[in-house]
């Protein structure tokens, strides 16, 4: 939603800038008659016409912004089948490693990244571990859930599971009192 709006509030702006730019120039270049009286009133003629033309060139390169198609955030996997064509997003992975990692016990506070190479996916794990097991264990059983996951929820290779162990969190202690 915040996009639509940005996007929106470009293109009043873009319209806006353009239209005052134009005026500026008519009224400037003397298409609309106008008196100079002094040197510094010509000097002052010549900057509003170079700042005019200035913001009308901005102006058509915002408005352009605005219109096309934004890209960048169709990120994706494609693939092609015998019965069509198939897009996967960067985010679907994402989500589908954190559910693979979070499968293994002692993992928490999961973050993923996802790198698309010739060879497959290149996954990267973050994440926060109990301490209560082995910290190799751990790490090669995500590596082990979240590469067998993807590939057989997906269809696309993965080329390497990477994990970083960010910190280790302390398991709440219970003190009891004895009255």
């Amino acid at each position: 939603m915040a996009k639509i709006m940005d996007r929106l509030l470009l293109f009043i702006y873009s319209l806006s800038i353009g239209v005052i730019s134009v005026v500026a120039i008519l009224l400037l270049s003397g298409a609309v008659p106008y008196t100079l009286t002094s040197v510094q009133e010509q000097r002052l003629f010549w900057a509003g016409i170079i700042v005019a033309a200035v913001l009308f060139l901005l102006s058509i390169r915002f408005f352009y912004i605005s219109v096309r198609r934004d890209r960048s955030n169709l990120n994706s996997i494609d693939q092609r089948t015998e019965f069509g064509d198939i897009q996967i997003s960067v985010e679907t992975i994402e989500n589908l490693c954190l559910k693979a990692a979070s499968r293994v016990r002692g993992v928490k506070d999961l973050k993923s990244r996802i790198k698309v190479s010739q060879s497959g996916l290149d996954i990267a794990i973050r994440a926060v571990v109990d301490g209560e097991e082995s910290i190799p264990t751990l790490t090669t059983e995500v590596q082990k859930q979240v590469h067998d996951f993807v590939e057989d929820t997906t269809g696309i290779p993965v080329s390497s599971v990477s994990v970083y162990i960010a910190n280790v969190v302390q398991a709440p202690s219970f003190k009891s009192r004895v009255e």
